[in-house]
């Protein structure tokens, strides 16, 4: 993958003229741009550095080797959740079917993280 070096980003700049510039570089899993008609565009696993210019002004430069396009309000952040996942959780850590699936939401789908999760709220509800 392509990589930004904010030392050579900033030199170019400097020779533009910006000498006051601060250079960040973001660490994101994705970014998404609505478009105005309707759609977004999401770079994952983006690499990108935000430049504050003199003024506030700020600018943003970003790479990211996938990018997707789907209708604005999509969210691609947790996944389904199937009925049997709920139930096996469920089964292992003798909780409601509705807290297993809270647990598996929370963990993205992730059984072993869901089952995890679930034991340190019982042992810290132990502890009280």
């Amino acid at each position: 993958m392509l990589r930004f070096n904010p030392n050579e980003l900033k030199k170019q700049l400097k020779r533009l003229g910006l000498k006051n510039v601060d250079i960040e570089t973001l660490e994101a899993e994705e970014i998404v741009i609505r478009k105005r008609e309707g759609r977004e565009l999401v770079l994952i696993t983006p690499q990108a550095l935000v430049v504050k210019m003199p003024g506030g002004a700020l600018m943003l430069q970003a790479f990211a080797q996938q990018v997707e396009e789907r209708e604005a309000g999509l969210e691609t952040v947790g996944a389904e959740v199937s009925e049997e996942d709920v139930r096996l959780v469920a089964e292992q850590t003798g909780v409601s079917l509705e807290e297993a699936r809270k647990a598996l939401e929370e963990a993205e789908g992730d059984i072993a993280a869901a089952i995890m999760l679930i034991e340190e709220r019982k042992r810290a509800g132990e502890g009280r």
